[in-house]
């Protein structure tokens, strides 16, 4: 017995540890290789400019939000100390999922940041994707831009 734990619920902690770790990290990177590049500078982004029906779009923007509000109690649930897992994580999937306002700054903040935004290229990269583009530069599409190649912060 250590501090009053057996040596198997000691060793189920750390499974149960180790397999949130793991299943958070496989959602997080899916999330990050799902969005296209431009999502953080398109005017429509994300489901809305990919569903046709407008039927499917407002079910699927109902069940976004019912998996991020599951996603952010579950992450209180894993912060409470004793709960094994990652709870502050698993809180900013959930927040990414919801539509509330506010949101689309907090995430230009985060993303915007360049340790983060280089980290997250990198992973875009090793799986074959463009890296995100972060600052809207409306001249790029017409060929005459200024603006530094895509993904990348301005100088």
């Amino acid at each position: 017995m250590i501090l009053g734990f057996s040596h198997s619920q000691i060793a189920f902690g750390v499974i149960l540890f180790l397999v949130s770790l793991l299943v958070t990290s496989a959602i997080v990177t899916a999330f990050i290789l799902w969005i296209p590049p431009d999502h953080f500078v398109a005017e429509k982004r994300g489901l809305q400019r990919r569903i046709a029906s407008p039927v499917l779009r407002v079910a699927v923007l109902i069940g976004k939000n019912l998996l991020g509000v599951l996603l952010v109690v579950v992450g209180i649930v894993l912060s409470v100390p004793g709960v094994p897992g990652q709870g502050v994580l698993t809180i900013l999937v959930g927040i990414l999922l919801l539509d509330i306002p506010g949101k689309r700054r907090f995430e230009l903040a985060l993303v915007r940041r360049a340790p983060l935004r280089r980290v997250i290229n990198k992973l875009r990269a090793r799986f074959n994707r463009a890296p995100l583009i972060t600052r809207s530069c409306p001249a790029r599409r017409t060929g005459t831009s200024t603006c530094p190649p895509a993904g990348r912060p301005p100088s």
